[in-house]
């Protein structure tokens, strides 16, 4: 991750189109989340409505109905805070930053996924070497990071097949997180353009997930980098960098 020397004009010219190619998909993004909050504010304020309308009616509302509006007013809230993260995203800048254990983001974020494996009898295995030490980090998006590429990888392996997480230090001030699959593997063709905004491999893909993943990544000064598996499938690798003032995960 650490590079020395200077860059020669050509790798100046590519660093500025790709600075040039995230403030405009920076600024698409925030327009896209304000566009996207309007019509939820008003969808929010019409199911209040309608749910004291059906209130004020001579009958009981029937327990299953009330229920249904609780999971679209969950489903609501949901979508607001993916629209906020799209807005904080637009904003490196806001980045929430705190001591966090990675330790404890990873078990964290395995956890929440391994029903949804074991249901499809894929082998989930999370492997954390030694005792990592606290990095300077926004965990909600950090957490979300983690959880777009494994959910990227559950989606690409099919049933009984297998995931395995390994968090480690490297010999360097970086700490990385290797999501390792035994899916089909990103095509060698493909591999530029993996963290493209949407672009996908899947057919009912949304081609986001791993965008915004990188960016968190380089908003905290890492960075998520693609690689075959030795025994087929794909490596996806999170590399961050240690807050040097901070100790050791317990």
């Amino acid at each position: 991750m650490e590079r020395t020397g200077t860059r020669s004009r050509g790798e100046d010219v590519s660093f500025l189109a790709a600075e040039e190619k995230r403030e405009f998909l920076s600024r698409l993004l925030a327009r896209m989340a304000h566009e996207i909050r309007n019509p939820l504010s008003s969808l929010d304020i019409h199911v209040q409505l309608v749910e004291e309308d059906l209130l004020k009616l001579s009958q009981p509302v029937p327990s299953k109905v009330i229920g249904r509006f609780d999971v679209i007013r969950g489903e609501l809230r949901r979508l607001d805070t993916i629209v906020e993260q799209f807005l904080r995203l637009a904003s490196p800048s806001s980045l929430k930053l705190e001591t966090v254990a990675l330790s404890e983001i990873v078990t964290h974020v395995t956890e929440l996924l391994k029903p949804e494996a074991e249901a499809r009898k894929i082998s989930f295995k999370t492997q954390i070497s030694g005792s990592l030490p606290s990095i300077r980090a926004d965990r909600a998006q950090l957490t979300q990071a983690l959880l777009n590429v494994l959910i990227n990888a559950l989606q690409a392996v099919e049933k009984e097949g297998r995931i395995e997480v390994h968090a480690r230090r490297l010999k360097s001030k970086w700490l990385e997180v290797a999501i390792q699959d035994s899916g089909p593997g990103i095509p060698i063709e493909k591999k530029g353009a993996i963290f493209e905004p949407y672009f996908s491999t899947k057919r009912d893909g949304s081609g986001i997930g791993l965008w915004i993943a990188q960016q968190i990544a380089l908003a905290h000064g890492g960075d998520i980098l693609v690689s075959d598996a030795p025994s087929g499938g794909a490596v996806f690798t999170f590399v961050l960098r240690i807050d040097d003032a901070e100790g050791a995960d317990g």
